[in-house]
């Protein structure tokens, strides 16, 4: 199944036009003519199954014939994590962890940070890519770029982690994940969470974990966490 993505469409829509780039790609790539079917998400859960009208070189519209609403997980998954010195790693971490289920990603900048600049744009264009790609109907949210000390402040639901190297006391993630449960979780820089800054999550209520006995780049541990998550949601 072809999945296209836009956020304009909604459980109201009778029929639907495709940008000049999807028309295209439609008409070009797919060879799809009048008569065909194509399913769209909004991202939002709906899944629109529509029927083409109309056809040409630049421009492809289509009759929306029936829709679907994909229930939500029983949980919620917010990674905050750091941004790479490598921007393709980071872009290799959102894609797989929409793959896997994830609901909210938030950068975050930490004392070790060695980058602090993010792309949202970039960003925003490979979650929807792989949201299309997995055929998911929810697109992760992508939030803006904040401080460790703004983000940790906030008010969270269900159990929030910070995972850091630091030979201290840490719990195992996996034994502590709660299925069914909404679950925060920190991942930090290259060089890892300051002593400070994991004093400050402590503070804050989140609880030490350890991701494993070897030390997992930034994305790495990013995905660790991700799948631990979904696992002990499956059994």
């Amino acid at each position: 199944m072809q999945l296209f993505y836009s956020q304009d469409i909604n459980q109201d829509s009778s029929d639907f036009s495709f940008s000049r780039e999807e028309s295209k790609h439609i008409v070009k790539v797919l060879r799809k003519s009048i008569g065909d079917e194509l399913h769209i998400t909004n991202g939002k859960g709906w899944l629109f199954t529509a029927k083409i009208s109309f056809i040409s070189n630049n421009k492809c519209t289509a009759g929306i014939i029936s829709k679907v609403k994909h229930p939500k997980k029983d949980y919620k998954l917010h990674l905050a994590v750091a941004p790479t010195k490598m921007n393709d790693r980071y872009e290799w971490f959102l894609e797989k962890a929409t793959e896997i289920g994830i609901d909210s990603i938030t950068p975050i900048i930490c004392d070790h940070n060695e980058r602090k600049v993010i792309k949202p744009e970039r960003f925003e264009r490979i979650l929807q890519s792989a949201m299309k790609q997995s055929l998911s109907c929810y697109l992760p949210k992508l939030n803006d770029a904040i401080s460790l000390k703004e983000f940790v402040n906030q008010d969270f639901n269900g159990q929030s982690f910070i995972a850091h190297c630091e030979d201290t006391d840490r719990k195992s993630l996996k034994s502590e994940i709660r299925p069914k449960t909404d679950i925060t979780i920190l991942i930090g820089p290259e060089g890892d969470f300051s002593l400070s800054e994991i004093e400050m999550a402590l503070e804050n209520k989140f609880i030490p974990v350890t991701l494993g006995n070897t030390r997992l780049r930034t994305e790495t541990a990013a995905i660790v966490a991700c799948h631990s998550v979904a696992l002990t949601n499956e059994i």
